[in-house]
């Protein structure tokens, strides 16, 4: 087989990506919206601090009032009231007076400055009113105060579609005034993995038996992912039982991912099913490991589109696959940006690679740091496409470029954490 033979990491994820647009939105309670992306811009509701309040415990004054206070010059004002958070003052401060006020209490009419309990006579903590405060420390107008609107105005733009609801686009969107957000919903993705030699995990193990480890990896890359994993077991080598399995997926899934069988093998009848089905756009890109990786779609029965993707049976092989070309499809259905989410870093090979000249390797690395907090990246193990150990041990994926049959130590390369991911 030639380099002709086959497609780019690029040309093939441009590809796949080339139709596929965002699920529609649905509206959902801002706890059931974590983890999702908003699939409208979102602006606030109400105005944020809706009035000016105090940043500290203390009293509200004049600042006028204290204009020459000082450790050796007290100003002694009248307590003419107090205000805490949630209650409106009842009184205004005039020239000559303070109000007690407790953190994220009005401010009341008459004061524009706030001086914290630490800066007076009166205790700190729990303590009656006291008819009357020393202040020993000075303040300008504005002091200790957090003004109307400082955090947002009624319609200000917040957030953007696209954008994923974390826990603190949750304390803002709720602080805006809004009980429900509109998101992008979730891609159903259902994952097949074929074989006769597969057991589900767990179950007693015949004498050529393996279990399936790439139905609960594939389904643990879609959760990470965003999507909804819809296990839909194993299927045997035979082109019917594939065919029934992928008819079946179709009725409710966005995306199906099949693992195995796409491959030049003799029982290799995954993609000859996705014709028959329904299209199959491309297979073989040149990368290592996954070489025979296939994609294509089909229609459901309701009219919407589901993608295919056939993974290579190899575990190491899915796992990689599905990482380049699975998951930014992934991110797209779900609203975000196909590339995002992950951290790349220029780091030194601590040991020589060898691999194809003809494919892009990834190479399953662990990444530390050098003494001038450099990174290096250590090869984590063997490097074949049956080796889970080494996957498990690695952090990050180093990237080597075709025309390169051999990678020395010291070579600055690529790395794709795996560790890390961004929003």
């Amino acid at each position: 087989m030639t380099a002709e033979d086959l497609l780019t990491l690029e040309e093939a994820r441009a590809r796949m990506l080339e139709d596929v647009l965002p699920l529609r939105a649905e509206t959902l309670p801002l706890a059931e919206a974590l983890g999702r992306v908003l699939a409208q811009d979102v602006h606030a509701l109400l105005t944020l601090p809706p009035w000016d309040n105090s940043a500290m415990d203390g009293y509200a004054v004049r600042s006028e009032d204290v204009a020459g206070a000082g450790p050796d010059t007290p100003v002694r004002l009248a307590v003419v009231g107090e205000v805490a958070a949630g209650h409106q003052p009842e009184t205004a401060v005039g020239p000559g007076q303070a109000l007690r006020v407790l953190t994220g209490g009005m401010l009341p009419p008459g004061a524009d400055a706030v001086v914290k309990v630490e800066d007076t006579d009166a205790p700190a903590g729990v303590a009656d009113l006291p008819r009357s405060v020393a202040v020993h420390a000075s303040v300008e107008p504005g002091t200790h105060v957090r003004r109307s609107g400082s955090d947002m105005q009624r319609g200000d733009a917040l957030l953007w579609a696209g954008t994923r609801v974390t826990p603190a686009v949750i304390a803002v969107t709720a602080a805006a005034g809004h009980a429900r957000l509109d998101v992008h919903r979730r891609p159903r993705v259902g994952v097949i993995s074929t074989g006769d030699e597969l057991t589900p995990v767990g179950e007693p193990l015949g004498p050529a038996s393996i279990p399936d480890s790439n139905g609960e990896t594939i389904a643990a890359q879609v959760r990470v992912a965003g999507g909804e994993p819809v296990r839909l077991g194993i299927a045997a080598d035979d082109r019917e039982v594939v065919r029934e399995r992928l008819i079946e997926g179709i009725l409710t899934a966005d995306v199906l991912v099949v693992t195995g069988g796409v491959s030049v093998g003799a029982h290799d009848v995954v993609k000859e099913v996705f014709s028959e089905i329904g299209t199959l756009d491309l297979w073989r890109v040149a990368i290592q490991p996954g070489k025979p990786v296939a994609y294509g779609s089909t229609r459901r029965p309701d009219g919407g589109s589901c993608l295919l993707f056939g993974l290579p049976g190899n575990p190491v092989s899915s796992f990689v696959t599905f990482e380049l070309f699975a998951r930014p499809v992934l991110r797209r259905l779900r609203g975000e940006e196909p590339m995002g989410g992950r951290v790349v870093v220029r780091a030194r090979l601590a040991d020589e690679v060898t691999k194809s000249a003809a494919r892009r390797a990834f190479i399953r690395v662990r990444l530390e740091t050098d003494a001038d907090g450099t990174w290096r990246a250590r090869l984590a193990g063997g490097q074949g496409s049956h080796v889970l150990s080494a996957l498990a041990a690695a952090n990050g994926l180093a990237i080597i470029p075709e025309g390169e049959a051999v990678a020395p130590a010291g070579t600055e390369v690529e790395v794709i954490r795996l560790d890390v991911e961004v929003a």
